[in-house]
């Protein structure tokens, strides 16, 4: 569709022989013609904020309205403004849909100025545009609802049902290559409207609870400011003295270990949400169309545009793309899991591809649970150093000068928090389990 637009802006161009820009009839900028002309005032600070920033100021709409461009049934002259920011004559081409302005073409103005035939040829063009900006408004209200109900459905009839209404809605789209964009938190219940995210197919807004506790730390403080270590190094280098048993103690091999992993099913109901209650917070879900596979361009601009939106906190997901809109809510769970890794590991995001957040793509997906009980003490507001210390020391893949480094503690202060945290826990550091173990049990805490 945006290219649609596009290519109906630069036929007006040509038409008239002076750069278009299109923009909905809340001045969001939709599309613009080329500018090559050398001539400076062709970008007026008001066309310059336009593309720049997609939008006009409330005070430059209000002065361009003042002229009667939303009664406007043909194309409205408006004369230079320099205080307001409007250096040059320009031309508003209303564009009209049974009566309803949905948009504005705009033209500068300059001597001699088109001739009424240019002009009317020009309007039948802007009647096009209006054509589609009418069916994209009905789409985007109709297909807010569908792609919520295709997001909240639980897999069987009803999931069937809701991708049945959703493709019937989205036409040959819907058999096209998309991936799913999660914006969260996300501050309102409005949903944007799909003309002003390019690529956008459809949007809504969903319950969000990413985690039982805060999303902004743990229990054992912010997210270490390290990334992944190499896979290098053998083991914990242990000072002399130190002691290790070899095994984990009864409590860690026992209770310490995962009792049964997840069924079949796990992880195959709606997304990172809940049932709203109280004042839950939001999360923007995209459905956003992609010309390949390997180039997920579209969907990273539409979260960062989205994410200019929100709140300032605010993370997205990236989900894989896939043609067909068969594993939507698969989709949509790993978009959310994009989410919810970049919440608790800022190195991810703040717009995360699922196939690039590494071990959160399995965390993730695991349901709700306690804490492991091998680490239920360490965890507690008591030992957050200890756990910090832990978590540094397994990032840097058990490489005692790199964690001591990036802790910023001596070696020996190292090597004794990590016997207080083998004592705490009954886990053995130097036992490769035992390591895994501690790892994503603390992870896992995070989210």
């Amino acid at each position: 569709m945006k290219g649609d637009y596009q290519e109906l802006v630069d036929e007006i161009s040509a038409l008239l022989g002076e750069p278009a820009t299109l923009e909905n009839r809340d001045f969001g900028l939709i599309a613009f013609g080329a500018h090559d002309s050398d001539d400076d005032s062709a970008m007026d600070p008001v066309r310059t904020r336009s593309i720049l920033t997609r939008k006009s100021s409330p005070a430059v709409r209000a002065w361009f309205e003042g002229f009667g461009i939303t009664r406007a049934t043909g194309p409205v002259r408006i004369p230079a403004a320099p205080d307001a920011g409007v250096f040059r004559d320009r031309i508003c081409l209303p564009v009209r849909h049974r009566g309803v302005v949905l948009g504005y073409v705009w033209l500068l103005d300059a001597e001699p100025g088109p001739s009424h035939a240019q002009l009317t040829a020009a309007m039948e063009v802007a009647a096009r545009i209006g054509e589609l900006l009418a069916d994209e408004e009905r789409a985007g209200a109709d297909l807010s609802r569908e792609l919520r109900a295709a997001l909240t459905a639980e897999r069987g009839w009803q999931y069937d049902m809701a991708l049945t209404a959703l493709r019937t809605a989205l036409g040959p789209d819907a058999e096209g290559l998309h991936t799913v964009v999660c914006v969260a938190p996300w501050p309102t219940e409005d949903t944007p409207s799909p003309r002003t995210v390019p690529g956008a197919a459809a949007l809504c807004t969903l319950p969000w609870r990413p985690a039982a506790g805060p999303v902004t730390g743990t229990p054992f403080g912010p997210a270490p400011a390290t990334g992944p270590a190499p896979r290098t190094g053998t083991g914990a280098h242990p000072a002399p003295g130190r002691q290790s048993s070899g095994q984990a103690s009864p409590t860690g091999s026992g209770s310490g270990r995962p009792g049964t992993a997840p069924g079949p099913d796990a992880g195959t109901g709606p997304g990172p949400y809940a049932p709203a209650d109280g004042g839950a917070a939001r999360a923007l879900a995209v459905l956003v169309r992609l010309r390949s596979a390997d180039n997920l361009s579209p969907a990273t601009t539409a979260a960062t545009r989205l994410r200019g939106s929100a709140d300032p906190a605010a993370v997205a997901g990236v989900a894989t793309p896939r043609r067909g809109l068969a594993e939507l809510d698969t989709a949509w769970r790993e978009a959310g899991s994009g989410a919810r890794a970049a919440l608790v590991q800022p190195l991810l995001g703040p717009v995360a591809e699922w196939a690039a957040i590494g071990p959160y793509r399995l965390l993730t997906a695991l349901p709700p649970a306690e804490p492991d009980p091998a680490v239920r003490a360490l965890l507690t507001p008591a030992h957050t150093e200890l756990a910090r210390t832990a978590e540094v020391f397994l990032d840097h893949a058990g490489q005692a000068g790199r964690a001591a480094a990036a802790l910023g503690i001596h070696r020996q202060t190292l090597y004794y928090r990590l016997s207080r945290v083998e004592q705490l826990t009954g886990l053995d550091l130097d036992a490769g389990e035992d390591r895994l173990l501690l790892h994503m049990a603390l992870k896992a805490a995070r989210l």
